[in-house]
């Protein structure tokens, strides 16, 4: 096999490896969606197994993915992966069950075997969740425009525009926009290698 197919494969099993995490869907769902054994999954998101094409398929439509984004994405990362310019109209928005959050994803990417996500989270005024939410990732959230209160396990924190955190994501966690205005904060998760 050559060094660029190497290369794709490489992507293609990274980029389910991203995708799944940052949906936060675990192997055994995601095999069960996709009617595959939850071993397959791991295999073929550690390269060790080429998937067939009919597995890959389903795969992407587990994810939820559109499949010409999925390989288009592979393509460009293939010519041009040092640097890459993404338009604000290519933010993927992301279905959200508390009301008043609005988030959309800039760019997942994988960068020395580390996946990383960045999105954008809109927060109307007076938004709160009732629960607090967990992510198998390091959080680094900035604080654009409002005031935003971040509890964090059982510490509270209030963030004014221009203001971060960085904290463990295991923790429990859930931001409200306590401001006389709606809220905007620029989220980076960095996901642990699963070993």
């Amino acid at each position: 096999m050559s060094g660029m197919q190497e290369d794709i494969i490489i992507r293609i099993s990274q980029k389910i490896k991203e995708q799944r995490k940052a949906k936060g869907i675990t192997v055994q769902e995601l095999a069960n969606k996709a009617e595959v054994s939850k071993g397959l999954i791991s295999q073929i998101e550690n390269c060790r197994t080429v998937p067939s094409l009919l597995v890959l398929v389903n795969i992407i439509r587990a994810l939820n993915q559109d499949m010409n984004e999925f390989f288009n994405d592979i393509d460009q990362h293939q010519q041009a992966s040092r640097i890459i310019v993404v338009r604000q109209d290519r933010y993927q928005p992301i279905k959200e069950n508390a009301k008043g959050y609005r988030y959309q994803r800039v760019i997942s990417r994988t960068v020395k075997g580390c996946p990383m996500d960045v999105m954008l989270a809109d927060l109307k005024k007076g938004a709160r969740r009732s629960q607090m939410v967990k992510a198998d990732a390091w959080e680094y959230q900035y604080v654009i425009k409002g005031t935003v209160e971040y509890q964090v396990h059982n510490e509270v924190h209030v963030l004014e525009a221009g203001d971060s955190i960085f904290f463990d994501g295991r923790l429990g966690h859930k931001p409200s926009n306590i401001g006389d205005d709606d809220a905007r904060m620029l989220l980076i998760s960095f996901f642990e290698e699963a070993s």
